[in-house]
């Protein structure tokens, strides 16, 4: 068969580009953890020496952290001066924490996937599925620092808001579960938000739960307890308000966890889903925010459900359609896209 140049080239471009990419992301990780894309953006331009004083590393390294850095895009080098800084969309990206945009999380879960590639090549030969909390540690910590920027900036300003009659009912004073909470980011900003409301954060990895009551504590909250239970079988009734945070479709059986949610609410309750963002088929999702979102799906959701009891396996990209099914197949009989980011879809059921 006679190759076409002009498509090998293209094909070559972008694998050279993957490469490229997938070489810096420990990189990332290092400049996350030693300071590096912070004291930049706080302090720059610098040199390579500048830097690794300020950070207390060595120079050598950060010379060379610096060049990969700056022909990735993520800082920026003026060849004049011979000295780094990073632009404020950089610096939104990499070097503030705060930021509803920070990124650098999704880095420390890819180096979860990497570290857990045998499990998975066990997972593909035998159908089996991989526990959430069989993976790396890095992965509980990544996912807390890549969904928090969003949540702190989305959870308050936009997404209550936007559920019928929920923010006042949190204001007033409300009893609200949060199912699958890991490291309790979405509880604790609930509650401090909410101070006249109840919050009770359950997870069935207990790992998780014994973190979330450390971030709670650190955080001086007192409305708030974490216990650890399945989204079957956890405790209570009359809850006005329970959500589910970008985990509803790593569960094996999501239309049960639907089933016993409705029965958890008030008559009058919600529920919230918030989800990764999908189209409703695969020629829609193939686009950068999909790519990347089934990599993650076939590595840990899909598995993770796969490892539970029914195993239904929704994957990241379900759609709104397919997650509707799954909410009325649980009961509920009102159901909409309350509102939308361009990684989530917020959904609202009612019974």
């Amino acid at each position: 068969m006679e190759l076409n140049e002009e498509k090998l080239n293209e094909l070559l471009g972008k694998v050279v580009t993957e490469m490229g990419a997938a070489a810096n992301g420990p990189l990332v990780l290092l400049g996350d953890k030693l300071g590096l894309f912070k004291s930049l953006a706080a302090s720059g331009p610098m040199n390579s020496t500048e830097l690794a004083d300020e950070t207390n590393t060595a120079e050598r390294y950060v010379r060379e952290w610096l060049s990969a850095q700056a022909a990735s895009g993520y800082v920026s080098y003026d060849a004049e001066t011979k000295s780094f800084s990073m632009t404020p969309e950089q610096a939104a990206v990499f070097g503030d924490e705060n930021s509803p945009v920070f990124m650098t999380g999704a880095f420390y879960a890819i180096t979860s996937v990497y570290t857990d590639a045998p499990k998975m090549e066990k997972a593909f030969q035998s159908g089996e599925g991989v526990a959430w909390g069989d993976h790396s540690t890095c992965l509980f910590c990544g996912t807390e620092k890549f969904f928090s920027p969003s949540y702190e900036s989305n959870l308050v300003n936009q997404w209550i808001p936007s559920l019928e009659g929920v923010e006042a009912k949190l204001k007033d004073g409300a009893k609200v579960a949060d199912i699958g909470c890991g490291h309790a980011a979405s509880t604790i900003i609930m509650a401090k938000a909410y101070p006249n409301s109840t919050f009770i954060g359950y997870d069935y990895h207990d790992k998780s739960i014994e973190q979330a009551r450390e971030r709670a504590k650190e955080t001086g909250v007192t409305n708030i307890s974490f216990e650890v239970a399945t989204a079957k079988d956890f405790p209570g009734e009359d809850y006005d308000f329970i959500a589910f945070f970008d985990c509803l479709h790593d569960m094996g059986d999501p239309v049960g966890a639907c089933a016993h949610v409705k029965k958890a609410l008030k008559p009058d309750g919600t529920c919230m889903i918030v989800e990764p963002f999908a189209k409703d088929t695969l020629e829609e999702n193939l686009n950068p925010v999909g790519r990347a979102f089934y990599a993650f799906s076939t590595t840990l959701c899909t598995p993770c459900s796969l490892n539970q009891e029914v195993g239904l396996a929704l994957g990241a990209q379900a759609g709104e359609k397919r997650l509707r099914e799954v909410a009325t197949s649980g009961g509920f009989t009102q159901f909409r896209r309350a509102t939308e980011t361009p990684f989530n879809l917020i959904l609202e059921a009612k019974a």
